[in-house]
């Protein structure tokens, strides 16, 4: 299994508003090319995110369901991507003094992905988590920052 982590310079609370943002999952997601809807219930556990993978003109049509949820600490998810198959990814919230940290974990649970060693599928899944934990922070922190600095623009 894949285990991923990044340290974060916002509370989870932040993180949480990304992650409950289903129209956002494409902007952090490696290789999530476009969100085509999100159920009007997203994040709550059995709600989803129909998604399209992969480059254009080869995009392939499928969805990431919430299988538990314990906001703002811990979300997982059942994530589709076929013809290569089914996974499991956990994100855990863990506040720390100066910010949190996220851990991923992610592994494969059904379809062709499940053939390749674990030696060779955690690498993989390690470098593409690394960068969807940079783009996580990037937009939780921005957003963690955005009350700060329209305070400072009203003091002014």
């Amino acid at each position: 299994m894949s285990r991923t982590t990044r340290f974060m310079n916002c509370a989870p609370e932040d993180v949480f508003e990304i992650l409950a943002d289903g129209w956002s999952f494409a902007s952090w997601v490696v290789g999530a090319a476009r969100i085509r809807e999100v159920d009007d219930t997203w994040p709550q556990p059995g709600s989803r995110i129909h998604h399209s993978v992969g480059l254009w003109p080869v995009l392939i049509d499928d969805s990431t369901s919430v299988l538990t949820l314990d906001r703002p600490y811990a979300i997982e998810l059942k994530v589709r991507a076929w013809p290569t198959g089914e996974g499991k990814v956990r994100l855990e919230c863990i506040a720390e003094e100066g910010g949190t940290r996220v851990v991923m974990t992610e592994d494969a649970t059904n379809g062709p992905a499940t053939l390749i060693p674990r030696l060779v599928r955690d690498p993989m899944l390690d470098a593409r988590n690394v960068e969807a934990l940079r783009r996580l922070a990037f937009l939780a922190e921005r957003k963690a920052a955005e009350p700060r600095a329209a305070k400072r623009v009203e003091e002014s």
